[in-house]
């Protein structure tokens, strides 16, 4: 059986349970989460969330990119967020040198240069939280008031820490 095979046989599953689902698109407890795409986090387990309690947007390394900042904005606008948490974790893969990813890109892909895609790489795993809670603060389309907070995942405890400003 291939991977969309099972996927959609557990999605058959699911939705059996889940068809009488009522929950709003608006969050419940009025957060969203930015993390890692790392699947080795499960980023409502981690928090003590359930469906429906936060706005959750991921991508490579946790970073508050545009386009993550596009979601937390569109949060925030439509659905009142104003509490917003910036997780990011040990052992990450984009705590290495953007040098290091253009690289393997252009030895995967010799026929591009690949130098354009900026991968937010980081080397000091505090400081990238602190850099996008700053980022996400700064944001014009943000309130003012909002509450950033930001912390890292020991992938290995399991254990969360605030890193702080």
């Amino acid at each position: 059986m291939t991977v969309p095979d099972r996927v959609f046989a557990s999605n058959d599953r699911f939705s059996v349970r889940a068809a009488s689902s009522q929950l709003p698109a608006a969050p419940a407890r009025g957060v969203a989460v930015l993390a890692c795409m790392d699947a080795r986090i499960d980023v409502l387990r981690v928090l003590g969330l359930r469906a429906g309690d936060a706005h959750v947007v991921r991508n490579a390394g946790g970073r508050a990119s545009d386009d993550a900042i596009r979601s937390l904005i569109l949060s925030s606008l439509l659905f009142q967020t104003r509490e917003f948490v910036v997780m990011h974790h040990t052992r990450c893969g984009m705590q290495t040198s953007g040098e290091k990813l253009h690289l393997r890109l252009r030895t995967a892909y010799p026929d591009t240069v690949g130098d354009e895609i900026d991968f937010l790489p980081f080397a000091d795993l505090d400081q990238s939280v602190r850099d996008d809670v700053r980022r996400i603060e700064r944001s014009s389309y943000i309130d003012a008031d909002s509450l950033v907070t930001g912390c890292v995942y020991d992938v290995d405890s399991g254990r969360l820490r605030q890193v702080s400003g």
